[in-house]
């Protein structure tokens, strides 16, 4: 059975794929895209898109790997919703983004500014752990206008006075002259689907990953234009690819028990999930062995 592949909007995979490292290693592999980052979530009778990533896992994928963000991830695995690669992990660039013209300058003007963030996806954990550090907690505003090209449209046109981008998304916004208020740059995990996904498959994606990894830290300017997969249509004349930076980068470390535990910790003392959570897969369960 071919390993189904969710690539994550970044360059590794396709770097991997262009270059035969994955053919190198024995996989069998399709990739599996369309729509925004794997989510085309409904609005709600107000406009707000509240399902992200960690309601698309409990919808199930139909993927044998995918990603998203270490919160979301960890959770899912933790609420046995997939195993947890605990090799490895990503970080992907972030910020919370305004207009050229914008009266904000800093993070403490954000106070009771609404940040268009995606709902229980990195952009809403990560613009909380930033804001953290800048504002008090009840001046923290949130609205929820998609997944992340929906809410890169939300910010180019006005109809959000601020909102979080990472990745490619974050590069047009840039190119477009949005500015950078507050850092929100986050961790990204890995989610496999033990139902669709053989372990020693995983072991070749990774090897794989990490061949694509050190092509990408030496020769970025050579597969810049794998980014134009990520960048939605509409933009694909507007914006230069060579101008954006290298995006996510995949770091060959352990996702250890105590990330895993500080991360769910701190999910459950901000309620993030709108309910006290309940008892958790220990980690040792939680992940791929």
């Amino acid at each position: 059975m071919a390993l189904r592949i969710m690539p994550h909007g970044r360059l590794q995979e396709w770097v991997a794929d262009e270059n035969g490292y994955f053919a190198d290693e024995g996989l069998e592999y399709t990739f599996v895209t369309g729509g925004d980052y794997g989510l085309d979530p409904p609005k709600d009778e107000t406009g707000q898109v509240r399902s992200g990533a960690y309601e698309a896992y409990q919808a199930g994928r139909d993927t044998g790997v995918s990603c998203a963000c270490h919160w979301a991830v960890n959770t899912a695995a933790r609420d046995n919703l997939g195993k947890l690669i605990a090799s490895a992990y990503s970080v992907t660039p972030g910020a919370i983004m305004v207009a050229p013209d914008s009266p904000v300058r800093r993070g403490e003007d954000l106070a009771d500014v609404e940040v268009g963030v995606g709902y229980h996806s990195g952009s809403h954990f990560a613009t909380l752990q930033a804001l953290e550090a800048v504002l008090p907690k009840e001046r923290v505003k949130l609205s929820f206008p998609g997944p992340p090209n929906e809410r890169l449209d939300s910010l180019l046109e006005g109809r959000v006075p601020a909102a979080t981008m990472w990745g490619v998304p974050l590069y047009i916004a840039e190119a477009f002259g949005f500015r950078k208020v507050v850092d929100a740059t986050f961790m990204v995990g890995f989610l496999v689907d033990p139902q669709l996904a053989d372990p020693a498959d995983i072991v070749k994606y990774l090897a794989g990953l990490r061949r694509a990894q050190m092509e990408i830290d030496l020769r970025l300017e050579r597969y810049a234009h794998h980014h134009l997969k990520a960048v939605p249509e509409k933009y694909r004349d507007r914006v230069d690819v060579h101008s954006f930076g290298p995006g996510e980068r995949i770091v060959f470390l352990p996702y250890t028990a105590e990330a895993s535990d500080a991360a769910r910790s701190w999910v459950q003392e901000r309620l993030v999930f709108d309910r006290p959570a309940g008892p958790a897969t220990e980690y040792r369960d939680a992940i791929l062995g």
